[in-house]
């Protein structure tokens, strides 16, 4: 086989050319059908896919075939090494070209990384209390407790009609319906119309029901399953697990969605939807919830101290910041720090960003406990992009100042 077609057709030019205009093309239409399916699902159908196969455009949808976003960077890719390998000349005259298009080839291979590594999660904590893992606010999972074990299932892999069968758990877990985003309302008695979705758990006190997925960026879907839980003995019934039970922050705007009938009602009809519960299989009893998926660490941070201060006269933010006691049990670290909007933690290979915050004067008005949420970022391939414009950066001030030496000494020989 003669590699002289191959080396042609990844050094060309024209492959270059080409793959650019199908990156402004999909650029264009990802960018459009942002407001069809909201920016995450645009990213995740456009620009995390090999291949495109249809468009959402303007509340259409499109028979469209595009490379997708992965296929398009992996052919950039090919095409300039093989170019800076077959077509430069290696030294001093081109040096600087050589640097600057190997810090593109660092660029290109450090946004793959990043997009395959790089994971985004949130830490929610009150004054007092201490965390040792944080929340992903996109991926979510079944998580099962018997005693000082746990087993957690993704929310993917639960379908509607599925029966899943775990090796560590004693039961098979019958997916009657899956709902990527929900609705809940509590059942109140004057108002209970309908018989509930199911006989047991918090589905008695409340209704559940699917809802149209939200787009906006300040809005995010919660998911809902209705599951029955069989062994060979038979039903152990059908059960709702629902993020709305399992989030902090959801369960807390249930509480202040009822807050109008009274504080002692709005905090019983909560008490009653993170009410635990229970299945019980050989011989074991397992409590389970739907929840956004956890990372944990060797290590843990307590909330001291939540503040937020406003510009004097204005209720114009200022300043949000957190004061946490970093605990390390492995290496006895112990100590304090603070962390603002602009001077985030860097720990563990994680950086901790000031995210939201619910404090100050309006908090204590309302009597609402000091809470926080940080942003926790971990992305191994973070010096990349820094390395790659520094090589760029340097590339082209070495060329520049290579001819304009040339220049000069061909000046001054006239």
């Amino acid at each position: 086989m003669r590699i002289k077609p191959i080396v042609d057709f990844f050094t060309s030019l024209k492959l270059t050319a080409t793959l650019l205009a199908f990156a402004i093309v999909l650029v264009f239409v990802g960018t459009l059908a942002q407001a069809d399916e909201g920016l995450y699902g645009a990213q995740a159908h456009y620009f995390k896919q090999w291949l495109v196969i249809g468009a959402h455009v303007f509340g259409h949808k499109i028979p469209l075939i595009l490379p997708g976003g992965y296929l398009l960077g992996t052919l950039l890719l090919v095409n300039l090494v093989a170019t800076h390998v077959y077509r430069f000349e290696f030294g001093m005259k081109k040096l600087g070209i050589q640097l600057a298009h190997a810090g593109i080839i660092v660029l290109l291979v450090g946004q793959l990384a990043t997009d395959m590594l790089a994971r985004e999660m949130q830490m929610h904590f009150a004054e007092g209390e201490t965390r040792n893992y944080s929340d992903s606010d996109t991926q979510y999972e079944l998580n099962f407790v018997s005693g000082d074990t746990g087993t957690a299932i993704s929310y993917k892999l639960l379908k509607a009609g599925d029966a899943l069968r775990i090796d560590s758990l004693p039961f098979t877990i019958v997916v009657k319906a899956a709902w990527k985003n929900s609705d809940v309302n509590f059942r109140a008695p004057m108002m209970q119309n309908s018989p509930p979705l199911t006989t047991n758990g918090i589905a008695v006190n409340f209704d559940f029901k699917p809802a149209e997925d939200v787009k906006a960026m300040d809005q995010r879907n919660v998911p809902t399953a209705v599951l029955e839980f069989t062994t060979a003995a038979g039903s152990l019934g059908t059960w709702v697990a629902s993020d709305w039970a399992g989030d902090a922050s959801l369960v807390e705007s249930v509480r202040n969605s009822y807050a109008p009938m009274g504080m002692a009602m709005a905090q019983k009809i909560a008490t009653q939807l993170v009410a635990p519960q229970t299945i019980e299989a050989d011989g074991k009893k397992f409590t389970f919830m739907l929840r956004p998926a956890r990372v944990r660490y060797p290590f843990s941070l307590t909330l001291l101290k939540a503040s937020h201060t406003v510009y004097p006269g204005t209720d114009i933010p200022k300043d949000f910041r957190s004061r946490v006691l970093l605990n390390n049990p492995q290496s006895g670290e112990k100590r304090e720090v603070e962390i603002s909007m602009n001077h985030p933690l860097r720990y563990g290979g994680y950086t901790y960003y000031q995210y939201q915050m619910d404090a100050g004067q309006s908090a204590q008005m309302a009597g609402r406990v000091p809470t926080s949420v940080l942003q926790v970022v971990r992305n191994p391939s973070w010096l990349t992009p820094y390395i790659g414009c520094g090589m760029v950066g340097l590339g082209l001030i070495i060329q520049f100042m290579y001819h304009l030496t040339g220049f000069v000494s061909k000046r001054k020989t006239k």
